[in-house]
């Protein structure tokens, strides 16, 4: 069989005499004359090798079984072209595709419900998740591996389009029997007398808070140890290790529990934001526009909530809370963004 000789007018003469009967009919049905049907079947026949219709009087004719297998064959290329089209379709309408969301590790504690309300919205679109710590996931901006990022204080390169997606408080926390639990504000000499434990180097939550320890103890040293990952942190703590800055969104639910407490500390809680990143230079497929645009729709409704007893003083409303430098560089940017 010459596969490669057939073309798409000869199955679809061969299709127009199985369904109407007769070649008569099938030039009808094409708008064709019968001598240019029957020459497309001629053709059909010397590329498959073997007679494919068995012709009667008045210009009827039937299927041969070989006919009725390449039939059958003709079938499956038109559905396989049909789905073809859908998928192009969507592609194109952005209802399908595959998008690279990187999030930063704090961020694991509501991504996966992110991504799991995505697929449901958009089903078509596969969202891989990818979780790393700040700089592993600046880096992966930077090597173009993720396609969109949400993290808390966006990098200056490389370039991006940054979408705030709701406030990120962090919090002081210390086990429930802490002596600096429930005993009203807490001195900043008083909280630097504790050990604190800290993430490691590259992390977000670390520089965070370095940088308010070095401001509320105006240089004075404090005591510190590395622990790699929010959850071995939140149990040292909850053991009475020691106390530790953290994102609100990783303990919600000890803090809602009675697990841990919040410390009534200067400048606690600190307000971060959440952001959405894009790379400017990088074209944005109609996919990772649907995607970007259901997670910047959502306005933070995905983030960990306290219940009212947990949280923690100042915590959205203000009072005692502040918006670290940090914070408000990101808003001065993104408003400079704006305003182009």
């Amino acid at each position: 069989m010459k596969t490669d000789s057939i073309t798409f007018k000869q199955l679809r003469a061969l299709r127009a005499v199985a369904e109407s009967g007769s070649i008569t009919a099938a030039a009808d049905t094409l708008g064709l004359t019968a001598p240019a049907v029957h020459t497309q079947l001629r053709l059909l026949e010397e590329n498959a090798g073997c007679k494919l219709l068995r012709r009667g009087g008045a210009g009827g004719g039937r299927l041969t079984p070989e006919g009725e297998a390449l039939l059958e064959a003709d079938h499956t290329i038109r559905a396989a072209l049909d789905g073809a089209a859908r998928r192009i379709r969507a592609l194109r309408d952005g209802q399908s595709g595959v998008v690279v969301l990187g999030v930063v590790s704090t961020a694991k504690y509501f991504a996966p419900g992110l991504v799991a309300a995505l697929q449901r919205a958009h089903p078509g679109i596969d969202v891989l998740l990818r979780v790393g710590n700040r700089d592993v996931t600046i880096t992966a901006l930077q090597q173009q591996t993720i396609d969109l990022a949400i993290m808390g204080r966006p990098p200056r390169t490389p370039p991006c389009i940054v979408t705030s997606i709701g406030a990120h408080p962090h919090v002081m926390i210390a086990a429930s029997g802490h002596p600096l639990a429930g005993g009203g504000r807490i001195a900043p000499a008083d909280l630097l007398d504790q050990l604190f434990i800290s993430r490691e180097e590259g992390s977000g939550t670390r520089i965070l808070m370095t940088r308010y320890l070095d401001r509320i103890g105006e240089g004075a040293p404090y005591r510190m140890i590395e622990m790699g990952t929010n959850e071995t942190i939140k149990q040292a703590v909850m053991a009475g290790l020691g106390i530790a800055l953290i994102s609100q969104h990783t303990v919600t639910e000890e803090l809602n529990a009675g697990r841990l407490v919040a410390l009534d500390a200067e400048g606690m809680p600190i307000i971060r934001q959440w952001y959405l990143l894009h790379r400017t230079d990088l074209h944005m497929t109609p996919a990772i526009r649907v995607v970007h645009d259901f997670i910047a729709a959502q306005k933070g409704r995905f983030l960990p909530r306290l219940c009212g007893a947990a949280a923690p003083s100042g915590a959205g409303a203000g009072t005692g809370a502040f918006l670290s430098d940090d914070g408000i560089d990101d808003l001065k940017r993104i408003l400079r963004h704006q305003d182009r």
